[in-house]
């Protein structure tokens, strides 16, 4: 079908990039870089960017483009090949209502952003108490039900005409982002007092390698940055035509999702050094301690803007993936039902559930929740799945395709024998200790 395929590589890694850019990479990175070490957790994020990229992500691609379909279609492909087909129907729903759940409570986080865009522009963020700001919808539910509506249905007028749609928006929202973000990466560097923030970042301070949590958090941050998640950039591999170098692919798409999280933290930390406020903040990173800096330096209202825009554009290509998997495994279980129709469903279920948590107090235990055990298990399932389900020849070929170097022990072994336990490991932590990636 015309609708179920990018039209250029760069189409399709543009939108992997979408898909992986958002949140944890505006604020979860530099959050997590500012309280656990800045240089060395860097160090170890780029450690685990590397081999999640080149065994996980292309794992994912690979499947989604040996099926030719999206979560449901893949799990039921691999389980069949060893017989169990029952399991196979089964088990691929976990990571789809992952993906599905994290969208109800991420559309949320989008509207507060559209919010703060739209009172950017109209002025209103630059002479208010930004933490009295921020509180005044934050702790009410129903209270950003517009921008929400209006992210939700942006994000399914762009997939209503499958993954063209998705390709045409990222080519123009993920150049968007980067430049946006340099942008205001350049700013921060004139603010005095932001050169503490760059030395915190990139002096290494080698006994901080010493602390278990930062290879813990970030193994984590780099495991869902990249969205390998056992669902999400399956249905992205299927639109892959074939011919195209995955491992590579994958790669790329781990550099600029890196690249991005490393131009937000230049925008966040540098500039929480130069004011002297704590990098910790979580949540209130983007929606208090920033538009509080903005409103002191010169242009503030502009560079708020340009802030809030890039943050609206990563938000945006993320849903539309969150979105795109459940669609794409719909009509794989019914194919006589049309694409609209399911478009339709999926607007009317994701807000009528995500407009009731729009406090603050709703849908932050919610995302704790799916990110703690939902996400967590589907990404191991997924795991488990390409490495000691799936037939080791089928996915070492479909791997292969495309490549100017056969990939085959080196590859198989790190997935099955590096990747996966890590995967499981992670998941352990996260249930038993209650931790939120």
């Amino acid at each position: 079908m015309k609708d179920k395929s990018f039209s250029s590589r760069w189409g399709f890694i543009l939108a992997c990039v979408g898909s992986a850019v958002g949140m944890a990479n505006v604020w979860g990175f530099p959050f997590r870089m500012g309280s656990l070490g800045g240089s060395a957790f860097l160090i170890v994020y780029l450690f685990f960017i590397l081999i999640f990229s080149y065994c996980g992500l292309s794992a994912e691609y690979a499947m989604g483009r040996r099926t030719g379909t999206g979560t449901l279609g893949s799990y039921e492909y691999a389980f069949k090949s060893r017989g169990m087909d029952k399991l196979g129907k089964f088990i691929g729903w976990i990571p789809l209502i992952g993906s599905f759940c994290i969208a109800i409570g991420y559309s949320v986080i989008v509207a507060y952003v559209l919010k703060a865009l739209v009172e950017s522009v109209t002025g209103t963020l630059m002479h208010v108490d930004t933490t009295q700001w921020f509180d005044s919808f934050a702790l009410q539910n129903y209270s950003v039900v517009i921008y929400h509506f209006i992210v939700i249905l942006l994000v399914v007028i762009s997939l209503s005409v499958g993954a063209r749609g998705i390709e045409v928006t990222n080519k123009i929202m993920m150049p968007a982002f980067f430049v946006l973000f340099v942008i205001l990466a350049i700013r921060v560097f004139f603010l005095e007092g932001s050169t503490g923030g760059y030395e915190f970042m990139f002096k290494p301070v080698w006994s901080d390698l010493k602390n278990p949590m930062v290879w813990i958090f970030a193994m984590g941050q780099a495991f869902f940055s990249l969205s390998v998640t056992g669902s999400g950039m399956l249905v992205y591999g299927a639109y892959l035509p074939k011919g195209e170098n995955i491992v590579r692919s994958s790669l790329s798409t781990a550099f600029f999702d890196t690249v991005a999280a490393i131009v937000a933290a230049l925008v966040m930390i540098p500039a929480c050094f130069a004011y002297n406020v704590d990098l910790a903040a979580g949540p209130k990173l983007l929606f208090v301690v920033l538009p509080e800096i903005l409103q002191d330096i010169y242009l503030g209202r502009i560079f708020a803007i340009v802030l809030f825009l890039a943050v609206v554009f990563g938000g945006i290509s993320s849903l539309q993936n969150m979105f795109e998997v459940v669609i794409e495994s719909l009509m794989y279980k019914f194919p006589n039902v049309k694409r609209k129709t399911f478009l339709t469903m999926l607007i009317i279920a994701c807000f009528g559930i995500s407009v009731n948590m729009e406090a603050i107090f709703t849908w932050g235990p919610w995302m704790d929740l799916i990110s703690i055990y939902i996400i967590p298990i589907g990404a191991s399932i997924g795991a488990i799945t390409w490495f000691w389900v799936m037939d080791k020849n089928e996915i070492i070929g479909e791997v292969s395709e495309g490549a100017a170097k056969l990939h085959h022990k080196l590859w198989y072994k790190l997935g099955k024998y590096v990747y996966v336990p890590i995967a499981i490991v992670l998941c352990a932590i996260a249930i038993i200790k209650g931790i939120s990636f």
